[in-house]
């Protein structure tokens, strides 16, 4: 039985093995949402959010999937607590008022082999931006229990100016305190429950 509900689970596409159409569910415990930005000129600062949600709707052919992410911004962690309450202010992420960002796909493009791009609607501080990620597709499986696995990655650049962060401080050996230019990745694991013909767990 779980040899057949796994080989109706996945297909083959572009020489890739892609799981059929349905709804997967971001897995919080293996989720990895970052960002870094230049500090100083000199170094990165690189901080991640822990309060996560997302749901992968996945189409037959994978270019018609659709991903949807809400992102809590108080949890974000930088390893300092004094420059994370800086960047909760309303200088930066204003939290009280923006508890929330969000990202809606609207297209998902096959670059070649496992690599995609996905574009979409950034919306930080109430304000909505368009962004591509360069995404791969880091493949499909099943767990113990035969729920059904699978692994994204997505990378992009950002103008953070663009969503009303603004402040910044000229430093006197000229350049400015932090950068403009801010970089976000995710690693994420999505899943969907077992089919009624696979054993769940014991």
């Amino acid at each position: 039985m779980a040899e057949a509900n796994t080989a109706r689970n996945v297909h083959p596409w572009n020489g890739l093995t892609v799981p059929a159409a349905g709804v997967f569910t971001l897995d919080p415990a293996h989720a990895d949402v970052t960002f870094a930005v230049r500090y100083l000129m000199v170094t990165q600062i690189k901080g991640r959010f822990g309060d996560v949600r997302a749901t992968l709707t996945v189409g037959e052919d994978p270019t018609a999937s659709h991903v949807e992410v809400v992102v809590g911004t108080a949890s974000l962690a930088t390893g300092e607590d004094d420059r994370d309450e800086r960047l909760r202010s309303p200088d930066f992420f204003d939290v009280a008022h923006h508890p929330e960002l969000t990202f809606r796909s609207t297209r998902i493009a096959h670059v070649e082999g496992n690599e995609f791009v996905l574009a979409g609607d950034l919306t930080i501080r109430g304000a909505t931006r368009p962004v591509e990620f360069r995404a791969s597709f880091d493949g499909v499986g099943f767990d113990p229990w035969g729920a059904q696995v699978v692994g994204l990655s997505a990378r992009t650049e950002i103008d953070r100016e663009s969503w009303g962060l603004t402040w910044n401080r000229a430093l006197e050996t000229g350049g400015v305190l932090i950068g403009k230019t801010v970089v976000l990745e995710i690693d994420a694991e999505f899943t969907r429950p077992a089919q009624p013909d696979t054993p769940g767990r014991s």
